[in-house]
Formats: C-alpha cells, sequence, structure tokens
C-alpha cells in the first residue's frame, strides 16, 4: 500500500468509499452522499490552500484517504487545521487509518501548522476515538446531542495533538 496525493481519477473511489460512511454511518453529520463533482470541488479548495489530500492506493485500489481543511475560517485559527480520514468499508483494523492520519500529520507539522482538531462523529465511535488516541490526540470535550442522524441525537467527541511545537512558541508570521 503506498500513500500519494489524491489525483483526478480517484474521486469515484472516494466518492463510493465516502457515499458509504454518509448512508450508514455517524462519522459524516451529511444526510446526503454529495457527488463526484462536488468531492472534486472540495479537493480543489483544499489543495489550493497548500493542504494535504492523501489516498491510500493498492495496486491501483483506494482503500482510503484523508485530509486536512482549515479548523476555522477566522483568522485568529489560522494555525489550526481539522482532520477527516474514512477507510473503504470491510477494512477496517488494517492500519489504513493510522497510516494516512500519520502521514497528514507529519505533512501538517512541515507546513508550520500548531494544532490538529478531530471532530468524531458519535460518542460510540470507538475506532475513531482509539485510532486518534494512538496517534497522540487528547480528547478534550464532547458537543453533546450536537446532530440528529438516522432518527436519534449524536454526539461529537473533540480531540486535539499538538503539531511541532504546539503552543510552545509563537509561529512565525
Amino acid at each position: 500500500m503506498q500513500l500519494r496525493a489524491a489525483a483526478p481519477g480517484d474521486f469515484a473511489a472516494i466518492q463510493a468509499i465516502y457515499h458509504h460512511h454518509v448512508l450508514h454511518g455517524l462519522a459524516s453529520f451529511e444526510e446526503a452522499p454529495p457527488d463526484v463533482e462536488e468531492l472534486r470541488r472540495r479537493h480543489a479548495d483544499i489543495v489550493a490552500r497548500g493542504l494535504p489530500y492523501l489516498v491510500a492506493d493498492e495496486a491501483g485500489a483506494i482503500l482510503g484517504y484523508g485530509y486536512c481543511a482549515p479548523y476555522r475560517l477566522r483568522s485568529a485559527y489560522r494555525y489550526a487545521l481539522e482532520d477527516s480520514v474514512y477507510v473503504k468499508d470491510g477494512l477496517l483494523g488494517r492500519g489504513i487509518g493510522s497510516r494516512l492520519l500519520g502521514e497528514l500529520i507529519r505533512i501538517c507539522e512541515g507546513l508550520g501548522y500548531r494544532q490538529l482538531i478531530a471532530v468524531i462523529g458519535d460518542s460510540a465511535n470507538a475506532r475513531s476515538i482509539a485510532l486518534h488516541a494512538r496517534l497522540g490526540f487528547l480528547r478534550v470535550g464532547t458537543l453533546r446531542s450536537a446532530g440528529y442522524k438516522f432518527g436519534r441525537w449524536v454526539d461529537s467527541v473533540i480531540m486535539q495533538r499538538p503539531l511541532a511545537s504546539g503552543d510552545g512558541t509563537p509561529p512565525a508570521t
């Protein structure tokens, strides 16, 4: 398996992975899966900001993908990013998410960012919470009943990981 930047031909597979998570899971609070063109538009916005958008590729098959986007758009948040990682259904537990998230962390540290934030859908999402914890994220809060999906209220778990020196030094301006 290799990790690489997402390419234009990857978006049908990316859409299929995300489609499953939107329709069958609580990791995303979207309720209608976006089409390939919308995912391409989102990708273009992320890479235009110089941020990473990666796929896990095994012999041409996309096993998962992940990216980092601005946590918030107000200027004081400019050193904080939010990660998103999705793995193809049936492939959880193979280390794909760990490899993707680890590489996103490495890249974002090199870009000078200082905080990486995970907004995890569903406080019962033990796999995602454990993945983030293994890679140095701390659980910093829970937004109770922040979303409503599949006929029930759903929490969001907030986890945070410093990048590079975190808040130990001022950022280069």
